[in-house]
């Protein structure tokens, strides 16, 4: 029995029956097929033939899934997360889960003294190796310890922050009810993981999860942790992960109509590969996009890994992979900032029970990491943006790109806000961009300025347009960079503004 004769059969079957069990095509193919036969041919289709397996005795129940639609959360869907970002953290059955593959690799119990010390040690060697900048910096999840450290020490961070990035797009009409997946460079399975935790806080939407990775160890800790995961609720499908090098992916093989592509922490680990080559890596998945599919980058909040990213992304859109978020382009032309650091920041997770016992020691914070730092990029096929503004060459708006023009002068104008508050006690300090900038611009306000008329700048989401008015321009030699001013006859909004509005920009000479 060819698998061709079996896929055809059960198209017909489904388009006739809008529920059946598996066991039941047997009756319509030509020739005799076992039901495991008949398994192992569809399960890699059902899900984009959309329709839903449901074990049941010895047999399978086939349903035809609802189509496909925007996904809208619930009141109560949106209730359930915003309870888990008030006080984030790894969920005890997945703390256990970790603790229980620990158990597993060494025999030993998880808080063992002598398995407590080796993760420490590779704690310590991964970040050792992570904050050398130099071409020889080389991470490596290949050995067992090495993978134990990433799941006690990044792990908790990595696997939260993405689930800030999947709600907001859920926010956002970005996802679907019905998401076909792929992670790059999945490690232990972080992004999976993340995925069924969230979903674990929706109604019925499916999701199905395919994962790249090279290394054995991490292919092993996937394999435990993510189907015992997913167990907990059946909306997720994994699927086993795809043994390969990332940099060496045959990208024609992938499946198509991708909903979403994440490489999650990897691009800045691919140190083989130059700007361009990585540019063209995520180039070609998203030609693995469906029309409407997203591709997530997400990578370290510090300064090299940052900018890399933002001279990434706009490699990318010079070459067709259009940026969704956070970079919003309030003008025509490109941007030409080479250094620009720009990062998310939110709450701090609660630290897990693995890294609270690895603290007991000497040097406790060595073994702590609860901060969520975070730089991104959603980008797509389309024109979508977050935010879009059509500013005519006639606003009263300077911008970004000639403001040493103004140097010493009150202006005003339209901005993104592209940090949280990188200030102190006496100014609080805000990095903003109008994609035209030729230097970084920082928006100050003094404390002593601070007023209901401008502290919507200390309030608005990392991403949001804001118009600043009446603001003075200064330079900072000793960064190469312009402060904004804000005094107290400067104001703040953050809506959109009105494209009609005329000149002239420039308040004072």
């Amino acid at each position: 029995m060819s698998d061709r004769e079996i896929l055809s059969t059960f198209k017909y079957v489904s388009r006739m029956k809008q529920e059946f069990m598996l066991s039941e095509l047997r009756d319509y193919l030509k020739e005799e097929a076992s039901l495991k036969q008949i398994h192992q041919t569809l399960i890699p289709v059902l899900f984009d033939l959309g329709v839903d397996i449901i074990p049941e005795d010895d047999d399978f129940r086939i349903v035809r899934a609802s189509p496909v639609k925007q996904m809208i959360l619930s009141e109560d869907e949106i209730k359930k997360n915003e309870q888990f970002f008030k006080s984030a953290a790894v969920s005890r059955k997945l703390e256990r889960l970790i603790e229980q593959y620990i158990e597993k690799k060494t025999g030993k119990n998880w808080d063992d003294i002598q398995t407590m010390e080796k993760i420490r040690k590779a704690i310590r060697m991964q970040k050792a190796s992570y904050w050398n900048e130099s071409s020889s910096r080389n991470i490596s999840y290949e050995k067992g310890y090495s993978v134990l450290g990433y799941l006690a020490y990044q792990f908790p961070v990595y696997f939260t922050q993405f689930q800030y990035l999947l709600y907001e797009m859920a926010k956002d009409g970005l996802l679907k009810t019905r998401m076909k997946i792929i992670d790059v460079g999945s490690g232990p399975g972080t992004i999976p993981l993340a995925l069924i935790d969230m979903y674990n806080r929706l109604d019925d939407h499916k999701a199905e999860i395919h994962s790249v990775e090279l290394f054995d160890e991490n292919i092993e800790a996937y394999n435990f942790l993510v189907p015992q995961y997913a167990a907990v609720k059946s909306n997720v499908t994994v699927k086993e992960p795809i043994r390969t090098d990332v940099s060496k992916l045959d990208v024609e093989k992938l499946l198509d109509n991708v909903d979403l592509i994440v490489f999650s922490n990897v691009l800045n680990e691919m140190k083989d590969l130059s700007l361009d080559e990585k540019a063209g890596l995520v180039k070609s998945m998203a030609e693995k996009l469906s029309q409407d599919g997203n591709i997530i980058i997400i990578e370290p909040a510090d300064k090299t890994n940052s900018t890399e990213l933002r001279r990434l992304t706009i490699m990318l859109k010079k070459i067709g992979v259009r940026i969704y978020s956070p970079c919003t382009f309030l003008w025509s032309g490109e941007c030409t900032l080479e250094n620009c650091w720009s990062f998310e920041q939110k709450k701090d997770i609660k630290p897990t029970r693995l890294m609270e016992k690895l603290a007991q020691c000497d040097e406790p914070y060595r073994y702590i990491n609860t901060d969520i730092k975070y730089s991104y990029a959603i980008l797509r096929k389309d024109k979508l943006a977050k935010h879009f503004i059509n500013l005519s060459s006639k606003s009263k708006f300077a911008r970004l790109s000639q403001i040493e023009k103004h140097s010493k002068k009150r202006i005003n104008v339209v901005c993104s806000v592209m940090s949280a508050d990188l200030g102190d006690e006496k100014y609080k300090l805000f990095r903003v961009c109008d994609g035209s900038s030729k230097k970084a611009v920082y928006a100050v306000i003094p404390s002593h300025n601070l007023s209901e008329d401008n502290d919507i700048l200390t309030k608005v989401p990392y991403g949001s347009i804001v118009k600043i008015f009446n603001v003075l321009v200064k330079y900072n030699e000793a960064n190469d960079s312009y402060n904004l001013l804000v005094g107290k006859g400067t104001t703040i909004e953050s809506q959109y503004v009105d494209e009609n509005e005329t000149e002239d920009y420039n308040l004072s000479d």
